[in-house]
C-alpha cells in the first residue's frame, strides 16, 4: 500500500511517502520552488499543492501517480467548521475565503493524480497529523503526546495518549489560547517577520527577562499545571482592545537599530513560554501518567523550553522529530491513513531526517561543468574538509541524502573551526547576511560530548539539534564560535551509526586539533537550505565559502 501525506495548509509545504508502512522519502516544498517556507501562510492558498515534492517523491520511489492508493492531508475543514468561529477573524469573510479554498483540495488532488481519488482521499486533523508525526518514529509503545503550535482547525495546544498504533485524544485548548500565536505577534511587534521566532530565542539570551516579566504575566497568565493567552493585551485581531503598547512599549520598525529592552521583550516571552509549556508538561503527566513523551508542534523548535522539559524529570524520555514544524504534519497525515486502513501501526522507530534527493557523481559533475568551473577529486573528503576547516576555510559539505526538517544536520551545512573567535562574526556577516546576535551550533562527536556539554541522558532528539545544553566552564574558552551569551549551545550529536560520513570528518577534525565538534550552520544564504549540486554551486559563488564538497568532488575559491 502506497499512501502520500501532505501538508499545505498554512505553511511549510511538504509531502512524505509511506510504502507498505515504511517511510521511504519525504520532503519539503520550499527545497524545490526556492521561496521560503514553499509559500506564504494565506488563506486564499490551501489548495496550493507541493507538487514539485510530489513530483521527486513518486520519483524517488520509483512509483506514477496511479500507484498512489492514499492521500492524507493534514487538515480537516469539518472540524474547521464546528470548532472555528468566524469572529476570530477581523474580516469575517476571510474565513468564508479559507473554506472555499479548502473546498477546492481534494479536486486539485483528483486533477493532480489523473483521477477521481474518492475515498482514497482523507482529510487528517492538523493536531492529530503532528502527534502521528511524533509518536510512530518514536521508539516508544506508548507515550503521553503534547502538540503546541499557533493553531490547527482551531486548537493552539492538544494533549494525548498513544499506545501500541492508536492516538487517543485527551484534551483540547482552543484559540486564542495560543503560544505560537504569541510569538509570531512578538515577532512582528519587534520588526521581524512572523517566521523569525528563531531569531528571537538567540536574542533573548541578551536580556534580562525580569524588565517585562509583568507585561507577559498578563499577557500569558501561567499557574501550576496551564496557561492562558489573553487576546486584549497581545493584540490579537479579534480582541476588543490592543493593549501591547501600554505593556511593551513602541514597536521596532524592521531597519530599526535593536536596542537593550527588545532583547529583555525576547528575554521575558522566552522564560513565560517555558513556564507555560512546563505547566502543561506536568498537567499532562497528571493525566496520562506515562514514561514517555513525544512533543511536536511549531513551539517543540524552542531549544531553551526542550532542554528544561527534558531536564524536569516529569518524563524519563522526551523524543521530538526532526520536523516538529507543519512540514513534519505530511508525515503524519501518511502515517494517520495507515493505521486507519491496515489496523496496525507502521514501521516503528525509524526516525532518519535523511530523507529527501540525493545525487551520483555524474549528476554532481554535470553541474560543475555547466557552471563552468574546474572540479577536483578528493581520495579522502572527510579528512581533507577537516584540515582546510583546521586551517580557518569555511566548507560547504553537501553528502548524501538532504535533510527533512528546518535544521541542517551534515548533509547540507557550512562548517567551520569553533576555536576561532572570530568565526561567528565571519559567518554572519560574510557568508549568511543576517544579524550579528545569531548564534551557531556544534556539532560534537557521540562518544565525546559528555566532555563538552551538560547533556545528560543522550536521546534520539539530541541528533536532531533541538536542545540547548550549557558547555562546560573549562571548556568554554576552547569553542568561542558555538558559546551563546548564556553559555549554552543548540547541540547535535553526531553518531557513527546515523552519519558516518559527517562523524568521519568531525573524528579527522579531533585527531589534527584535539576539539571533537565543529560549527554546523545551514548551507543556505537568505534563503531555503540548498538541495541540488546547482544550488550548491549558486551559493557557493555568491557566498564567501572557501571550498564546497560534493561526494568527493570539490571546488575551492579563487
Amino acid at each position: 500500500m502506497n499512501i502520500l501525506g501532505i501538508n499545505s495548509v498554512y505553511h511549510d509545504s511538504a509531502v512524505a511517502l509511506l510504502v507498505d508502512g515504511k517511510l521511504v522519502v519525504a520532503a519539503e516544498e520550499e527545497r524545490f520552488n526556492r521561496i521560503k517556507h514553499g509559500k506564504l501562510p494565506d488563506v486564499d492558498n490551501p489548495h496550493q499543492f507541493p507538487e514539485q515534492a510530489i513530483r521527486f517523491c513518486l520519483d524517488y520511489a520509483g512509483l506514477t501517480a496511479d500507484d498512489i492508493d492514499h492521500i492524507g492531508y493534514s487538515f480537516d475543514p469539518e472540524l474547521r467548521r464546528a470548532r472555528f468561529r468566524a469572529d476570530w477573524w477581523e474580516n469575517s469573510r476571510v474565513e468564508e475565503t479559507f473554506l472555499l479554498r479548502l473546498g477546492q483540495v481534494r479536486g486539485i488532488a483528483d486533477k493532480i493524480f489523473r483521477r477521481p481519488l474518492r475515498q482514497g482521499f482523507h482529510f487528517v486533523p492538523h493536531h492529530l497529523a503532528h502527534a502521528a508525526s511524533a509518536y510512530y518514529p518514536s521508539r516508544f509503545d506508548r507515550a503521553a503526546v503534547l502538540i503546541i503550535d499557533g493553531i490547527g482547525e482551531a486548537a493552539g495546544t492538544t494533549l494525548w495518549k498513544a499506545t501500541g498504533h492508536k492516538i487517543q485524544p485527551v484534551e483540547t485548548i482552543d484559540y486564542p489560547h495560543s503560544l505560537g500565536f504569541v510569538w509570531e505577534v512578538v515577532c512582528g511587534y519587534l520588526g521581524f517577520s512572523t517566521y523569525d521566532a528563531s531569531k528571537l530565542m538567540g536574542l533573548a539570551a541578551y536580556g534580562n527577562p525580569q524588565v517585562y516579566r509583568r507585561a507577559f504575566q498578563e499577557i500569558m497568565p501561567v499557574d501550576k499545571e496551564n496557561y492562558r493567552v489573553d487576546p486584549g493585551a497581545i493584540g490579537f485581531q479579534s480582541a476588543k482592545e490592543n493593549r501591547i503598547e501600554s505593556l511593551l512599549g513602541p514597536p521596532r520598525e524592521m531597519n530599526m537599530e535593536l536596542q537593550p529592552r527588545h532583547a529583555d521583550i525576547a528575554a521575558a516571552l522566552q522564560e513565560a513560554t517555558t513556564e507555560a509549556v512546563t505547566a502543561i508538561v506536568r498537567r499532562l503527566k497528571r493525566k496520562v501518567p506515562l514514561e514517555n513523551l513525544c512533543f511536536a508542534g511549531g513551539v517543540a523548535l524552542n531549544c531553551v523550553t526542550n532542554d528544561l522539559i527534558r531536564q524536569s524529570g516529569d518524563f524519563s524520555d522526551v523524543f521530538i522529530p526532526s520536523a516538529p514544524h507543519d512540514a513534519g504534519t505530511a508525515m503524519g497525515a501518511a502515517y494517520v491513513v495507515h493505521c486507519a486502513r491496515q489496523k496496525k501501526a507502521p514501521e516503528r522507530g525509524k526516525s532518519s531526517p535523511y530523507l529527501g534527493p540525493e545525487f551520483d557523481r555524474r549528476e554532481i559533475l554535470a553541474a560543475v561543468k555547466a557552471a563552468g568551473l574546474t572540479p577536483q577529486r578528493s581520495k579522502s573528503p572527510a579528512r581533507d574538509a577537516a584540515e582546510m576547516i583546521a586551517d580557518g576555510k569555511i566548507v560547504a559539505w553537501f553528502q548524501g541524502r538532504m535533510e527533512f526538517g528546518p535544521r541542517a544536520l551534515g548533509n547540507r551545512s557550512l562548517l567551520a573551526d569553533p576555536r576561532r573567535l572570530d568565526m561567528r562574526n565571519i559567518l554572519n556577516k560574510m557568508v549568511k547576511h543576517r544579524e550579528d546576535f545569531r548564534p551557531f551550533a556544534p556539532s560534537v562527536l557521540a562518544e565525546h560530548a559528555d566532555e563538552w556539554f551538560d547533556v545528560g541522558p543522550h536521546t534520539t532528539s539530541h541528533e536532531f539539534m533541538l536542545f540547548a545544553c550549557g558547555v562546560k566552564p573549562e571548556r568554554r574558552d576552547l569553542i568561542p564560535a558555538v558559546l551563546h551569551h548564556d553559555n549554552s549551545a543548540r547541540l547535535q550529536i553526531v553518531r557513527r551509526e546515523s552519519n558516518p560520513r559527517y562523524h568521519e570528518l568531525i573524528s579527522c577534525f579531533y585527531e589534527r586539533t584535539g576539539v571533537p565538534l565543529v560549527v554546523n550552520t545551514s548551507y543556505n544564504d537568505s534563503e531555503p537550505i540548498v538541495c541540488t549540486p546547482t544550488d550548491a554551486i549558486v551559493t557557493f559563488r555568491k557566498s564567501g565559502i572557501d571550498a564546497l564538497f560534493m561526494g568527493d568532488v570539490y571546488l575551492t575559491a579563487r
